[in-house]
């Protein structure tokens, strides 16, 4: 299996593929205008950037370098578009696809919040059953996913995507001497039930922009 240390950009780039090869086929694969665009998205990222276009090219050529991204002209077009490559070097299902997905656009993440921001690329009924994709993903000699150290005080388990390498070491806080770090709990609490409505309200506004985006993009 195949492993990477892919930069901040890369990282991006990879994700916003394979995000728009789910959710909007028809526009799949990215021209480099559209890729910069859903790179720099104002929802939907963890942390929200504004690559230029040189940014962009730059980490293009290094994925196509490492074999992870491929260059393509669409029929009767010059222009040129962009693919992942990921299937080539891992075998996922389509849940695993869009766990990683969104831990690459977002950041580490709880399982509550993959079920919420998942759903436009994969719909889990329950937590239960994103906490079983992460536990497979965790396995094996070369995993790609990691569960993170709780942090003080915090009750939800958070995980982070291996396909970028090694997390940052600010994803290890440290706990202060003497402060037990809490246990997850098992039973979400309210303020977890509010913050997975908002993200679901979250989602749905930046389905209607990206067809709105998709839409105006034909005119162009």
């Amino acid at each position: 299996m195949s492993t990477f240390d892919l930069s901040a950009v890369e990282t991006r780039i990879l994700g916003s593929l394979l995000e728009k090869e789910r959710i909007t086929p028809e526009n799949y694969p990215l021209s480099l205008n559209s890729l910069i665009a859903a790179c720099s998205q104002t929802t939907s990222r963890d942390p929200v950037v504004a690559y230029d276009e040189r940014m962009i090219e730059a980490g293009l050529q290094s994925l196509r370098d490492q074999g992870l991204a491929t260059v393509i002209f669409g029929a009767g077009s010059r222009v040129q578009k962009y693919r992942h490559n990921l299937g080539d070097h891992f075998n996922l299902e389509r849940r695993e696809m869009a766990i990683l997905t969104v831990l690459m656009l977002r950041g580490p993440q709880t399982p509550g919040e993959l079920r919420s921001r998942t759903e436009r690329l994969f719909m889990f009924g329950k937590v239960e059953e994103v906490e079983a994709c992460l536990e497979s993903l965790c396995a094996g000699e070369s995993p790609l996913v990691r569960m993170l150290p709780a942090r003080p005080g915090q009750k939800e388990r958070r995980f982070v995507q291996l396909i970028s390498g090694e997390p940052a070491p600010e994803d290890f806080p440290a706990v202060p001497s003497g402060i037990e770090a809490s246990p997850a709990d098992p039973r979400p609490s309210r303020i977890d039930a509010l913050e997975n409505e908002i993200a679901s309200l979250k989602t749905e506004v930046q389905r209607l922009r990206e067809e709105f985006s998709a839409f105006r993009a034909q005119f162009q």
